[in-house]
C-alpha cells in the first residue's frame, strides 16, 4: 500500500469534487452554508488554483484533502495559518486518512514550513461530531461567530503544534 501526500493539480478535480461532495453529506442536511459543501468543479478547480489543497492518495486514490486558506478575508479573523474544505473519502472512512492528512499538514506544511507553532480552523457549533473531534485533536475553541447566513454559532479553533517524531526529516 503506497500513501502519498502531495498538493493537488488541477487534473484531480474531478476526483476530489467527487470525495468532497459524499463527505458533505451531512453538512448539507444540516443546512450548513459551507462552500465546500455545494461545491461545483469550478470552485474546486478555485480551491486548487488560489489556495494550497493537500490530499492524501492511497494506492492512486484520493483519500482525503484539506486545504489551507490564502484568502485575505480569512487573515482579517485570524492571521494565523487557516485550514478549510477538510473531507475524507466516505468508502474510507474509519481507516484514519483523514487523520493522517491532517496531522501531515499540521507538522510539515503549517509548522515545518511556514514555521507557525498555531493552526485555526472553524467549524459549526450544530454539527454534531466536529467540534468534539477537534477538541480531542488538540483544538480549542477561542472566537464565537454568528455570519448571520442561517449556520448559527461558528466556532473558531485553534491548536498549539509540536514536532512529532514521526514526521521529522531524516537526513
Amino acid at each position: 500500500m503506497s500513501e502519498v501526500y502531495r498538493l493537488a493539480e488541477l487534473k484531480d478535480a474531478e476526483q476530489l469534487l467527487d470525495v468532497t461532495y459524499r463527505a458533505y453529506q451531512l453538512i448539507r442536511e444540516l443546512g450548513l452554508h459551507w462552500p465546500a459543501a455545494n461545491a461545483d468543479l469550478a470552485l474546486i478547480e478555485d480551491n486548487i488554483t488560489a489556495n494550497e489543497c493537500y490530499v492524501l492518495e492511497v494506492d492512486g486514490t484520493i483519500t482525503a484533502t484539506i486545504t489551507l486558506s490564502n484568502e485575505e478575508e480569512i487573515r482579517q479573523i485570524s492571521p494565523l495559518p487557516f485550514v478549510k474544505w477538510f473531507a475524507a473519502h466516505p468508502d474510507y472512512s474509519n481507516k484514519g486518512y483523514g487523520g493522517k492528512l491532517l496531522d501531515w499538514v499540521e507538522e510539515q506544511i503549517i509548522l515545518g514550513k511556514l514555521g507557525s507553532p498555531e493552526v485555526t480552523l472553524a467549524t459549526a457549533k450544530k454539527h454534531p461530531w466536529l467540534v468534539g473531534m477537534y477538541e480531542r485533536r488538540g483544538y480549542e475553541r477561542f472566537v464565537e461567530l454568528d455570519l448571520q447566513n442561517g449556520d448559527g454559532i461558528m466556532y473558531l479553533m485553534k491548536k498549539t503544534l509540536t514536532n512529532k517524531p514521526e514526521f521529522t526529516q531524516r537526513g
